[in-house]
């Protein structure tokens, strides 16, 4: 049974679902994972996404910068919520999809803007949440889908300029390092870098502060979407909507929506 999924750091649920009708004219997706949605779980635009065919709902709301969302077309059974950050932020959500498999849905913390922890205490926050993942994912047994923004470029081609971000947040050796550690722990296996294999430029992320970002091209690839090795197998395609980024109010990230045989 084909089954798409998309992932999208929406930058407001409430500001932008204009965003959220344009992709669903733009191409169809069954499955649909926000992060950063910006608001509490009693001010989600519940009946909007009625509308859109999405009466299956899953959601971890907070206010401010923080929070996600699963909304399907098919049942969904909650599988569990977990505070990486342990600090109560709303940052994870999982689901079991009819068939038994976990989709987990995670909004990595940004990490601040300077890459040492002992002068930034929001970046050693994240390498701690991506640590405490790590070990969550080294005991991982069930067939999962892992994606959301991680808020880390990990390749030289996933940014714009790979020696000019060394040493800016999202890009950092130490940060890459760390992904990787999580990455290795259950073998995931990066469907981005799969359907688009390097050296090819790649990037799902482009700053609100470029005048004309499309001419810049000043991107880097934050968000991911990986799958458990058995999964392997199921994915079909992966899309990264690059024009969402030129769309009206849009936001900063586009979206990613992948395709499974499932």
């Amino acid at each position: 049974m084909p089954i798409r999924i998309a992932s999208w750091n929406i930058n407001s649920v409430r500001a932008r679902p204009h965003l959220i009708e344009r992709l669903l004219d733009t191409t169809s997706v069954d499955i649909l994972c926000l992060q950063e949605t910006k608001c509490e779980d009693n001010s989600f635009p519940a009946a909007a996404f009625d509308g859109l065919g999405f009466r299956h709902r899953l959601l971890a709301g907070q206010r401010m910068h923080h929070g996600v969302a699963i909304l399907s077309r098919l049942p969904l059974e909650p599988a569990y919520r977990h505070d990486w950050q342990a600090n109560g932020e709303a940052r994870h959500i999982a689901a079991r999809l009819p068939n038994g498999v976990v989709l987990h849905n995670v909004y990595v913390p940004a990490g601040g803007d300077i890459p040492d922890r002992a002068f930034n205490p929001k970046f050693g926050q994240k390498l701690n949440f991506l640590q405490r993942m790590t070990d969550w994912s080294g005991t991982l047994k069930e067939p999962s889908i892992l994606l959301g923004d991680f808020n880390i470029a990990p390749h030289p081609e996933d940014v714009w300029n790979h020696k000019a971000l060394l040493d800016v947040v999202s890009h950092t050796p130490i940060e890459v390092e760390t992904l990787e550690q999580l990455q290795k722990s259950h073998d995931w296996v990066d469907l981005g870098r799969h359907f688009v294999p390097r050296p090819e430029k790649l990037f799902t992320w482009w700053s609100y502060r470029a005048q004309d970002w499309l001419a810049s091209n000043r991107g880097r690839r934050l968000d991911h979407i990986w799958v458990s090795p058995e999964l392997f197998g199921t994915a079909r395609a992966l899309e990264t909507l690059v024009p969402a980024r030129g769309w009206d109010r849009p936001s900063d990230h586009v979206p990613l929506i992948a395709e499974f045989d499932l």
